[in-house]
C-alpha cells in the first residue's frame, strides 16, 4: 500500500510538472486547440453543402455526422503530441535525471499520461462548443452523450500509451514525421469521412476494423447522429468494440512503456 501511495504521489508531481509547462507556453496549447476547430469549420462549411449522409439532410445533417468523427480523430491525433513530449525529454536527458532520482519507475509515464488526458478533456470541450456553435446536437439524452465522451477519452488514453512507448523507442531527427506517417493513415482510413462500403473490398475491411471506426460508430450511435451503418459484425457491435480495442491497446502498451522506461539505457 505504501508503494502504491508513493507511486501515485510521484505520478501527481510529474503531472503538475507537465501542466506547468503548458501554463508557461500557452501558445502551443492554443494552437493545438485551434487545429481541430479549423478542421470542423473547413469540412462543415466548405464541404457540408455538397455532402449527403444517411439519416441526415443537407449541410446540417452533414455537420451532425461530422462532429463525432472529428472528436474521435482529435483523440487519435493527440498521439503526436504525447510522442513529441516524451522524445524531447529523452533526447535532452531529462528522463535520465528522473531515473536517477528516488521515485517510482512508473511515475514519469503515468504523469505524462494523466497530463495528456487532461489536455484531451480540454480539447474535447473546445471542440464540442465549436460543434454546438455550428448546429450540432446530441439526441439520445445526457447519459448516452456522457457515455460517448467516455469512449472518446478511452480511445485517447489508449493512443497516448502508444505515443509514450514510441517516444521511448524511436530515435532520429525524422522520428515525428515517421509517427505522422503512421497516425494520419490510421485517422483517415476509417469511417470518419467516408463509408467503408464505398472502398475497395480489402480496404473497406481494414477501415471497418480500424479502432477509430469503432469509436466513431459508437459515438454517432450514442449521440443519435447520422452514420454510415454497415452489415459487418464489427460495424453492428461498434459500442462493444469501442471498449475492446482501447482496453486491448492499453493492456499491450502500458506494460511495454513501463518496461522500456526501466531499461532505457540498454
Amino acid at each position: 500500500m505504501n508503494r502504491l501511495r508513493w507511486a501515485l504521489a510521484d505520478g501527481a508531481t510529474l503531472t503538475r510538472r507537465d501542466l506547468d509547462h503548458w501554463a508557461r507556453q500557452p501558445a502551443q496549447l492554443v494552437i493545438g486547440l485551434l487545429f481541430p476547430v479549423m478542421i470542423v469549420l473547413m469540412f462543415g462549411y466548405l464541404l457540408g453543402g455538397g455532402m449527403t449522409v444517411p439519416g441526415g439532410s443537407g449541410a446540417a445533417g452533414y455537420r451532425e455526422f461530422l462532429i463525432p468523427g472529428t472528436l474521435a480523430l482529435t483523440m487519435v491525433f493527440g498521439l503526436e503530441g504525447t510522442f513529441q513530449a516524451i522524445k524531447t525529454d529523452v533526447s535532452r536527458g531529462v528522463t535520465d535525471r528522473f531515473r536517477s532520482m528516488p521515485m517510482a519507475s512508473s511515475a514519469v509515464v503515468v504523469g505524462r499520461s494523466v497530463a495528456d488526458l487532461l489536455n484531451a478533456v480540454v480539447s474535447l470541450a473546445v471542440l464540442v462548443l465549436a460543434g454546438l456553435a455550428i448546429g450540432w446536437r446530441w439526441h439520445s439524452g445526457l447519459a448516452a452523450a456522457l457515455a460517448a465522451f467516455g469512449l472518446l477519452l478511452l480511445l485517447r488514453f489508449a493512443m497516448l500509451w502508444i505515443g509514450i512507448y514510441l517516444g521511448l523507442v524511436v530515435r532520429g531527427e525524422g522520428a515525428l514525421v515517421a509517427v505522422q506517417i503512421l497516425v494520419w493513415p490510421l485517422g483517415f482510413l476509417s469511417n470518419t469521412f467516408a463509408a467503408p462500403s464505398t472502398m475497395p473490398g480489402w480496404l473497406g475491411t481494414i477501415a471497418e476494423w480500424n479502432p477509430l471506426s469503432s469509436t466513431v460508430g459508437a459515438a454517432r450511435e450514442l449521440f443519435g447522429n447520422p452514420g454510415w451503418g454497415g452489415d459487418s459484425w464489427v460495424a453492428q457491435h461498434a459500442i462493444l468494440m469501442a471498449i475492446v480495442w482501447p482496453v486491448a491497446l492499453i493492456a499491450i502498451f502500458f506494460p511495454l512503456s513501463v518496461a522500456r522506461y526501466r531499461n532505457l539505457d540498454r
